[in-house]
């Protein structure tokens, strides 16, 4: 396979809804440039792209997949990406390392949300945008609503360059502004036939080329002049402002197609090649020192791993693109994040899991490897002596959790090793052994998204696995001031075991002052602190541990045992097991025996001392609240507020934002249980929400007790 160089290499996302027929042109164009022979088609599972056992399941991308084609001399490395919001990471990732966009808009559907939800990201990324509209060919499509429907939604930005002489079952013609001419294709599709615009159609053509050629101009203020001192631009000077114009995002052209007959992707393939900006023509990726590092063939190797798979018979693939310099077979490079040797043993380019061997890739181009030791996604391969390191991908936080475990607990372990494979396969795919909560949770972006994650663990590895719901991670603490006294004394032959110890309790908040007495029961207790351990627990807040002890009546070699019993009943409180926090001790008297006492007693003074003093101490759960801001068209802002208020919702405010209401509250984590499936159904999938967890607040009385209840039962029955 050919060397491609920087200039003549075009790296594109495939976007749009499901169903928009991203695959289907993927397929067409790899067809077009000679990549494949004939052309699969989604309904028989036999394309190229959609080629996992789930996405045959499904009927639909669930993976992003990474393809190339070759035409007129140039290379496109092609991400055709799934289109469900559950697996918006594959469009994230192919946003990253692509420079031009192609948004597929489905002639029967319109501007749909998962179109707006993928334009948001190319606006978040700064990315090119072409629309391609596609099914024109179907009998319900309808061209000018759609295209009026995208000028709404998308602004004047929208610009035609093509548009179809008949939309529905006779499309067969598209008028191309640009180029003055139309295409014309046989039943077959393919190659058209370029003939002049037919006189019915002129003044319509003329007024969008002119059109064009404003909207060209105004992205170069050479073309500009140029344009009002002659009255209009040829093709050359049109295509150097719309190159400019797609590179600020001042313009986003529309083409037409059908990919299922092949009718218009060898004009778009031109169309690409020769106008939309190259590697070198996009702004610089910077390093996490922020050094810019340019396109250059001629500088220090450098790779970025943006993608992980494993393949059957061949174990983990890594997908990369070539940053800066050139690598070839037999290399040696430095992995950046792990400053760990690795040994590029095969180059391949990739159309879905077919591989063509090359023998070279130069700074822009996309490829991958396999078999790499300790390299994985997000991690910088660079040549030796060269020290950059890229900055890893971020994806949005996950909106729907649940807790997973193996139906036989003999597939545990096989469990855990397939679910790090998962995520390594899918960053958005988040897993959490929780100590605290004893359960294993997964995160994803949806419920289909963890139901898809079901299907392949149940049959690609063949374990059967259930979803449980997920614990809360509450918290205990206490509300007022609690004395308690606790006397371990233990004899049963020999040595024995005594200790006794006194200690107050009280909740803790920064910056309080340490009293001198403190009057209990109408008495008063003096309190001579000696020493202070201040404990920032890993679950959050303090315990503080304050030594009052004077005359000996506990020796101090016995005061760390102590501790260690608080501690004990910190990690599991008495109301629903969960972890206390934000609570100060004093302990002030005790008493010792010169025998039998020693560190277990203490210990299990201590220990129960805590306990007692903590159940009269006016103890309260906490729950987890999250910071939550709801996108929402206003057309179904009362809907989702009716259902946020009906989750304990605390509104803190409102506004609007680019055509959309925007929610802000404060919610409990238990509440947001499958709240990504709810707002979808009640929005028809209009909206979007974010969520990151805010702090913890007190649970109200009806709450609390029904948690003691629930765990008094589980503790009954366990």
């Amino acid at each position: 396979m050919k060397v491609y160089q920087a200039d003549q290499i075009k790296n594109l996302a495939l976007l749009g809804s499901s169903g928009s027929g991203k695959t289907t042109l993927a397929e067409a164009m790899l067809y077009e440039g000679g990549v494949i022979s004939r052309r699969g088609d989604v309904g028989s599972n036999n394309t190229v792209s959609d080629y996992h056992r789930v996405e045959h399941e499904y009927g639909y991308s669930v993976f992003s997949s990474v393809l190339f084609t070759e035409y007129q001399g140039r290379k496109f490395n092609i991400l055709d990406c799934p289109g469900s919001d559950d697996f918006i990471g594959g469009a994230i990732t192919s946003l990253n390392v692509t420079d031009t966009a192609l948004m597929l808009l489905n002639a029967t559907q319109g501007v749909e949300v998962g179109t707006e939800n993928l334009f948001r990201y190319t606006e978040q990324y700064n990315k090119p945008l072409i629309f391609v509209m596609n099914q024109l060919d179907h009998e319900k499509a309808n061209y000018d609503q759609t295209l009026e429907n995208a000028i709404e939604v998308f602004g004047n930005k929208v610009v035609v360059v093509q548009y179809p002489v008949t939309a529905g079952t006779g499309f067969n013609a598209v008028v191309d502004v640009l180029k003055m001419k139309m295409y014309q294709w046989g039943p077959d599709g393919g190659e058209p036939e370029i003939l002049d615009i037919p006189a019915d159609q002129k003044e319509k053509a003329d007024e969008l080329h002119n059109a064009l050629v404003e909207a060209a101009a105004e992205n170069d203020e050479p073309l500009m002049e140029l344009y009002f001192e002659e009255g209009t631009l040829n093709e050359d000077q049109m295509r150097q402002g719309i190159r400019k114009g797609l590179i600020a995002r001042d313009m986003f052209p529309v083409f037409c197609v059908s990919a299922e007959k092949d009718m218009g992707g060898r004009r778009l393939m031109e169309f690409l090649g020769n106008v939309v900006p190259n590697v070198s023509d996009m702004p610089a990726p910077v390093t996490k020192d922020g050094v810019e590092v340019s396109c250059d063939p001629n500088g220090p190797t450098s790779l970025f791993i943006f993608k992980t798979s494993v393949e059957p018979h061949l174990g983990e693939v890594s997908f990369f693109k070539v940053m800066s310099g050139k690598v070839s077979e037999g290399m040696d490079l430095v992995n950046a994040n792990k400053n760990a040797k690795e040994r590029i043993a095969q180059l391949n380019c990739v159309a879905g899991n077919n591989r063509h061997k090359v023998t070279e890739l130069v700074a822009g181009d996309i490829g991958v490897t396999v078999k790499l030791k300790e390299t994985h996604t997000n991690h910088t391969l660079n040549e030796k002596g060269c020290d950059y390191l890229f900055e890893p991908i971020h994806y949005p936080n996950p909106k729907y959790r649940s807790a997973i475990k193996a139906v036989s607990e003999s597939d545990d372990e096989k469990l855990g090793e397939v679910l790090q494979r998962m995520h390594e396969e899918d960053p958005t795919l988040v897993i959490e052994y929780s100590k605290e909560l004893k359960q294993i949770i997964v995160f994803g972006q949806g419920e289909f998204h963890l139901n898809t994650m079901k299907w392949r663990i149940e049959n690609n590895d063949k374990i059967n696995i259930e979803f449980l719901s997920p614990r809360i991670p509450y918290r205990e603490t206490i509300t007022k001031v609690a004395r308690a006294d606790y006397r371990h004394k233990k004899q049963s032959g020999g040595a024995g075991q005594f200790g006794e110890v006194h200690m107050i309790i009280e909740p803790y908040y920064e910056g309080m002052d340490t009293p001198a007495t403190m009057k209990i029961d109408g008495q008063e207790i003096k309190l001579n602190v000696r020493d202070t351990d201040e404990i920032k627990l890993h679950w959050g807040g303090k315990l503080v541990y304050n030594n009052c002890i004077v005359g000996g009546s506990i020796d101090a070699r016995f005061m760390p045992a102590i501790l260690k019993g608080i501690m004990e009943k910190m990690e599991e409180g008495p109301l629903t097991g969960s972890y206390a926090r934000d609570i100060r001790v004093f302990v002030y008297d005790g008493k010792m025996h010169p025998v039998d006492s020693n560190e277990i007693s203490f210990k299990l003074a201590g220990r129960n001392a805590f306990s007692q003093a903590f159940k009269t101490a006016g103890p309260k759960i906490m729950e987890p609240v999250y910071n939550v801001e709801v996108k929402v068209p206003s057309d179904r802002m009362g809907d989702v507020m009716s259902d946020l208020q009906g989750r304990r919702a605390m509104i803190e405010g409102m506004s609007s934002e680019k055509g959309f209401e925007v929610i802000k509250a404060k919610v409990p984590l238990k509440e947001m249980n499958k709240y990504s499936t709810s707002l979808s159904s009640i929005t028809g999938g209009r909206a979007f929400y974010t969520m990151e967890f805010a702090n913890y607040d007190k649970v109200p009385p009806e709450v609390q007790a029904e948690l003691i209840k629930a765990f008094e039962k589980e503790q009954v029955e366990a």
